[in-house]
């Protein structure tokens, strides 16, 4: 089906690490009118001011990947803030966009919505099947909530909301901050200062042994708007309406040693690495698997080290933004 370049689309969480992939995405494909709106201009948490918008714009479709993100600290100290913004900001759009009669949605997820124990590599199906991750269960619920949202108005008005659920990210607009980053730009940042201050060692937490699954942006970014272009029987063959979300991944993972020893190598270090097996590994595997998305026509075709290159040349780029 051809695509329709003029169709107004609006992206909600523009300037995060996955909204800013999807209008790169959006625009090397030659659409033209892409809407966003800053924080400064629109305030998700409004429902008003949200209603308000959806009705004056006349939209087509509707990127959600908008939300209140952080790490383990940030989700274990503002646990009420992570649920009930995330909440807030799923029901505004998702109501207004009905609302404003917009078919089409797609909201963007979590692989953490799967319980802790979840059979490895991670099925939709094992969705609410077990108990979550006690650090971050208020984030999981709320993205859970986003999923039957999405049902919920497709089952009840006839609406096209689709869901994905993308594995670990990273690449351009990561957050590289010393104290709150995740895995990936932790150790592009580690790595690339024990270059410059000729450290002769660096030391990660843990055995090295847990394994995890990392996808750059660009790639969920192309995975997204494929999903979002399917056709309605394509989509719905390929789901149920009750479990409707798909994931997003490589479908293949790596050891943390295997990670660290491959940031090192793009990094430039080349001394001694190690690792502190008295310090927490964390869950052993996460896996996601793929094989839904696989049979509705995408895979991930970013490798690992060409991603992460791309990943620390961003980082380079943008250094001064994670001073201090």
């Amino acid at each position: 089906m051809p695509r329709n370049l003029s169709q107004k689309i609006f992206v909600a969480g523009h300037r995060g690490m996955v909204g800013s992939a999807i209008i790169r995405r959006l625009q090397a494909l030659g659409y033209s009118n892409i809407i966003t709106r800053g924080r400064d201009e629109l305030n998700l948490l409004d429902q008003a001011a949200v209603h308000t918008f959806f009705k004056s714009e006349g939209l087509d479709q509707v990127y959600l990947a908008a939300a209140k993100m952080g790490g383990i600290h940030a989700n274990d100290t503002y646990p009420a803030d992570f649920i009930y913004e995330n909440l807030m900001i799923e029901a505004n759009i998702v109501h207004a966009a009905h609302l404003a009669g917009v078919q089409k949605l797609l909201f963007l997820g979590s692989s953490c919505i799967y319980p802790k124990s979840a059979d490895q590599p991670m099925k939709e199906t094992a969705l609410l099947t077990g108990t979550l991750e006690p650090t971050n269960e208020p984030y999981a619920i709320a993205k859970i909530a986003g999923i039957k949202l999405c049902e919920s108005y497709n089952r009840q008005y006839g609406r096209d909301y689709r869901s994905v659920m993308p594995t670990n990210l990273y690449g351009p607009n990561d957050n590289f901050h010393p104290e709150n980053s995740h895995v990936i730009p932790a150790l592009l940042r580690r790595f690339h200062e024990a270059v410059q201050s000729n450290a002769e060692e660096v030391v990660i937490w843990g055995s090295g042994t847990p394994m995890r699954e990392f996808l750059h942006v660009d790639d969920m970014a192309a995975a997204s708007v494929h999903v979002m272009d399917l056709d309605s029987e394509t989509y719905q063959a390929n789901t149920e309406p009750m479990l409707s979300h798909i994931n997003v991944g490589t479908g293949v993972d790596c050891t943390i040693r295997e990670l660290a020893e491959t940031i090192a190598r793009v990094a430039g270090f080349s001394s001694r690495l190690s690792f502190d097996s008295s310090k927490p590994d964390g869950t052993l595997r996460k896996l996601m698997d793929v094989s839904r998305l696989n049979a509705l026509g995408w895979e991930a075709s970013i490798t690992l080290e060409e991603g992460l290159r791309d990943a620390y040349r961003w980082f380079l780029e943008n250094q001064e933004r994670f001073r201090g």
